[in-house]
């Protein structure tokens, strides 16, 4: 029998103990999204022989599950998820899975589950040279916002990383943002400022990397990230103030030159079906979407 219990900011060591020897670039499978989000999904752990599992509720409260992370026979560690969720009475599901998971599932569990694609829920995944260079005609546009922005402004990038100080700052900023942005009818703003706010205040002991854009001495831009997998960094967060053009695109451009060129990857993360978030997000030219489906029983 599984005991599932709720993220807490002490069992950072203990997840990441299971997820640092997975390399998926999955965004899911980080300690700072499962605990800065968990409140919002209801999402809870269970560690059992060898295995971390990680239980969930999707955007309709239904019941779902990640594939199990460790090293073994992923079939018995898919059956002990199957066992715990016999207590609901929603569909038995695995979210989040990817084309390299369902080999695995497939190899160990042959014709058991139907794959839906879930777009909404995919990450963009770019080359950090593409996002720091942006060569090429397809991003001329993001080079001319660049280009406009330092033509009308004295600005600066400054580190997060190793400067408390400035994180506080940020807190700031992000009132601000959220003030400016109070009258949008995206439902998941609330949980996007409180997930913000915790990686925020715990900046250093989760380990984040991050930077910001000063315009005339006054913050305009912020972003956050982490180290995800051995050549990837997933961003968590960009905030920037729409006001100053081409604020996002330089913020996008610096936080990967600055803070994660020697990685090869940068994990955008994914676009919550938000259409003008998809559009932001391809207009990028992302080199993997990884695309994740919906694990559920063949009828």
């Amino acid at each position: 029998m599984l005991e599932f219990r709720s993220f807490e900011l002490e069992d950072k060591d203990l997840i990441n103990s299971y997820l640092k020897n997975q390399n998926y670039r999955v965004s899911d499978l980080c300690f700072v999204n499962l605990y800065a989000w968990g409140k919002k999904f209801n999402t809870q752990f269970a560690v059992c022989d060898d295995w971390l599992f990680i239980r969930f509720k999707d955007n309709y409260g239904r019941n779902s599950y990640l594939k199990p992370i460790g090293e073994g026979d992923i079939k018995k560690g898919i059956e002990l998820i199957i066992e715990d969720h016999k207590q609901f009475d929603t569909v038995f599901q695995i979210r989040g899975v990817t084309k390299d998971m369902i080999a695995e599932i497939e190899e160990a569990m042959p014709g058991v589950f139907d794959y839906k694609l879930n777009m909404s829920v995919s990450d963009y995944i770019y080359t950090s040279e593409k996002l720091i260079n942006l060569k090429g005609k397809k991003l001329q546009s993001k080079r001319n916002h660049i280009n406009r922005f330092k033509r009308e402004n004295s600005w600066k990038y400054k580190t997060l990383t190793g400067n408390p100080q400035l994180v506080k700052e940020c807190k700031s900023m992000l009132d601000k943002w959220m003030e400016i942005n109070s009258d949008e009818k995206d439902p998941s703003l609330a949980y996007d400022d409180f997930a913000t706010k915790i990686m925020l205040e715990n900046f250093e002991y989760l380990g984040l990397k991050g930077g910001l854009i000063c315009v005339d001495n006054e913050i305009a831009a912020f972003s956050i990230g982490e180290v995800l997998t051995e050549d990837t960094v997933v961003v968590h967060v960009e905030k920037a103030f729409t006001s100053i053009h081409g604020a996002y695109t330089i913020m996008n451009q610096q936080f990967v030159l600055n803070e994660a060129a020697e990685y090869k990857y940068i994990n955008r993360e994914e676009d919550m079906g938000v259409e003008n978030l998809r559009k932001a997000k391809l207009s990028y030219q992302p080199d993997i979407l990884l695309e994740k489906y919906n694990a559920r029983f063949k009828e």
